[in-house]
């Protein structure tokens, strides 16, 4: 396992992160506990949870479960500083988190406190935004993004307000680090220049969705995690499943998130069959497993901080874990630009 810094804070993350959605609807507990203890038993020192999950499905009667069941598995293991811990407070948008309302300074520091309460923890290492106030083009919304209407002036404020209450949490140690998820390149860069000028926290990486299916983040973002240090943390590696190839000509197997949420978030369309069915053919053209090529290939962006992986099994565990330690030769990284080309935006 391989480690790499946390932005410029000096907090060493592996290069798998250990994601947690399912833990509390699809996982039990015991289940949860298990996959935490082979994850760390192989180098994996880094939790990626939220107060929002479990998500599979979404529901007011689970809304927080996932951290109580990491707060169970930390209370029982101590050792709390060789766990590095990130969890996310909720955009606006789900009536039964704070009554659907936006990020304030206020609902930060309530869901905060309450995460630490579920966590059983007294500090998190990095806190981030699920997704921002003012809107976004992630969760499928890019054929309808239009941040012609945001008002300049309450945004900014929205912004530095939402800063100056983080930095207090930070000096109260109640976090280490902070994050963005879902947001853009201008909004990450307009908090960096807040934290800058007015000597606030600075967002240290950001949390958006990146697989060979969906891969915007190699446009204004690389450029920007180049310049100014801030990793991704791409989560659905596994496009929520489909790179697995599991999904092909129709399949849905019982008990999987298909069969669960429907179409994917978004993601289940026809436009991905050609693309995940090519994939997969290239993958095993070359003796790879579908999955673990589509993990190793997000390891060799230089913009990547952590891959944040996801099972609903102990195999499925062991495959993503493995990913890890492929190395991809140069006829499947052409492979893969060839398809790119071919198929650069199929979900």
């Amino acid at each position: 396992m391989r480690y790499n810094t946390l932005g410029r804070t000096g907090i060493k993350i592996s290069e798998i992160c250990l994601g947690t959605m399912t833990w509390g609807s699809q996982n039990t507990q015991t289940e949860a506990h298990a996959q935490l203890n082979y994850a760390f038993d192989r180098g994996v020192n880094f939790i990626d949870t939220a107060e929002l999950y479990p998500t599979t499905p979404l529901s007011a009667e689970t809304y927080g479960n996932t951290e109580r069941i990491i707060g169970n598995w930390l209370a029982a293991r101590g050792r709390r500083d060789d766990v590095v811990l990130a969890t996310k407070v909720a955009g606006p948008g789900r009536p039964y988190i704070r009554d659907g309302g936006p990020m304030t300074p206020e609902a930060i520091e309530e869901a905060l406190n309450a995460s630490l309460k579920r966590l059983k923890a007294d500090y998190v290492d990095l806190y981030q935004l699920h997704w921002p106030n003012r809107g976004h083009y992630h969760f499928r919304n890019a054929w309808s993004y239009d941040p012609s209407k945001q008002d300049n002036e309450h945004v900014a404020t929205d912004l530095k307000a939402i800063l100056d209450k983080l930095g207090e949490l930070a000096k109260a140690g109640k976090l280490r680090a902070i994050g963005l998820s879902n947001d853009t390149a201008w909004g990450t860069m307009k908090m960096l220049d807040l934290s800058d000028k007015y000597g606030l926290p600075r967002i240290a990486t950001i949390q958006n969705e990146y697989n060979l299916l969906y891969r915007a983040y190699d446009l204004d973002l690389a450029e920007l995690s180049h310049h100014e240090d801030v990793g991704l943390l791409a989560y659905s590696p596994l496009a929520a499943g489909l790179l697995t190839g599991k999904y092909l000509e129709g399949a849905k197997p019982a008990g999987s998130r298909l069969s669960i949420n429907g179409d994917l978030g978004g993601r289940f369309t026809p436009h991905q069959e050609p693309a995940v069915a090519a994939y997969a053919a290239l993958a095993r053209e070359h003796g790879l497993d579908p999955a673990q090529m589509a993990i190793a290939f997000c390891l060799t962006r230089p913009f990547m901080a952590s891959v944040i992986i996801g099972a609903t099994s102990m195999e499925q565990l062991k495959t993503d874990i493995g990913g890890a330690g492929i190395t991809l030769s140069q006829d499947v990284m052409d492979g893969i630009r060839r398809l790119h080309r071919l198929y650069p935006a199929p979900i």
